[in-house]
């Protein structure tokens, strides 16, 4: 019937088959997962025969895991301008602020006007022109003076009658 004689076909075992989409989905995977990347590596590297089968598999271990490191090294210099920019545009400021009205504080304080001169000390002026109050005054002025005069007198009348005690003891 047919002349030409059909090919052999190659049977495998259903195990054969399971590990070869074993082996596809690493390929999926690797380029994902930096973690699958890394184990499936080091168990590369750990056996130089599946290496040589397995050299694409291999090197896309390796893209991935160089893929990984440059995102990580771009994610680190975003943050840093993210923290540096926050820093900027919320804490300096603020700090700024606070230099600024503790420093300014005692310039403010001398920037207000002049404190008018106390109501009382107009009134004890007037008062002190007026006929009346002076004579007040005048007379406690005495007042506090003859007692002042009344205790030297006293404090001398003491020391002189304690002197004279001790000259009768003798």
């Amino acid at each position: 019937m047919f002349l030409e004689k059909p090919r052999p076909r190659s049977r495998r075992t259903g195990i054969e088959t399971e590990e070869e989409r074993a082996w596809v989905g690493f390929y999926r995977r690797v380029g994902r997962d930096p973690a699958i990347a890394t184990e499936v590596m080091a168990q590369l590297e750990s056996d130089p025969e599946m290496k040589r089968t397995h050299l694409a598999l291999y090197l896309c271990c390796k893209e991935s895991l160089r893929r990984h490191k440059a995102r990580q090294a771009r994610h680190q210099r975003i943050g840093q301008f993210v923290r540096w920019l926050c820093h900027g545009v919320l804490v300096q400021p603020w700090r700024s602020l606070q230099a600024g009205l503790r420093h300014g504080r005692d310039i403010a304080v001398e920037c207000l006007p002049e404190v008018a001169k106390e109501p009382a000390v107009a009134q004890v002026h007037r008062l002190a022109g007026e006929a009346e109050f002076a004579t007040a005054h005048a007379a406690f002025e005495q007042q506090a003076t003859s007692p002042a005069a009344d205790t030297a007198a006293a404090s001398a009348e003491t020391q002189g009658s304690s002197g004279t005690k001790a000259s009768r003891a003798a």
